[in-house]
């Protein structure tokens, strides 16, 4: 069991048994519920659906946004695209709502359309794109909004404008310190974005 035991990656019986006597004593069982889910949400997402079943199910809903992403994460590990795209819509939903609370739902719901070429979401993607830029940070941000943008433009025909995004994105790939003194590294574009880097480089000889 994880130091932390709202944090396990892993899962088993003994795992479950021990989570759940520490919960039944915890005063905000919310918080507990969703971290969990997130924790298990790629290595096993069965399980983080059904915690954020049950965080969903109490009545503080302080971190429904991030609850929602958190399910979304699942759903992809699962192939449950649509449902993955309905619960992004559902953080962003929160979002407006409560703003001061925000997640990656904005970047996360477009790199996704473009990255695999639902063309019905292509417009509510280059929306979310075009509101939210303002927000880009950190290298990885910048990489995703460009590469999201580059591959749209590509699939719609708009080799020019997508050959520009896609030389920005790989410029923000290759950025080496997150321009943040004390925390140089955070935010990087890691090695799990290598497919989508050959993609760009292509487009951007295109």
């Amino acid at each position: 069991m994880s130091a932390d035991w709202f944090r396990n990656t892993t899962w088993d019986e003994a795992t479950e048994r021990a989570f759940d006597e520490k919960l039944r004593r915890a005063r905000r069982k919310e918080q507990y519920l969703r971290i969990q889910g997130n924790a298990l949400a790629r290595s096993h997402p069965e399980v983080a659906l059904k915690l954020l079943d049950r965080y969903f199910a109490l009545h503080d809903d302080f971190d429904h946004a991030q609850a929602y992403v958190d399910r979304a994460t699942a759903l992809l590990v699962l192939g449950r695209v649509e449902d993955a795209i309905a619960a992004y819509e559902a953080a962003l939903a929160r979002e407006s709502v409560f703003p001061n609370l925000r997640t990656q739902a904005y970047l996360d719901l477009p790199f996704l359309v473009a990255s695999c070429g639902l063309r019905g979401y292509y417009n509510r993607a280059k929306e979310l794109l075009a509101l939210h830029e303002s927000r880009l940070v950190f290298p990885v941000e910048h990489f995703r909004w460009h590469a999201a943008n580059a591959l749209i433009k590509a699939d719609s025909g708009e080799t020019e404008i997508a050959s520009t995004h896609a030389k920005r994105a790989l410029c923000a790939a290759s950025d080496d310190h997150s321009g943040f003194r004390y925390h140089p590294s955070i935010g990087l574009v890691t090695a799990k974005y290598d497919e989508i880097i050959l993609k760009l480089k292509v487009l951007y000889a295109a």
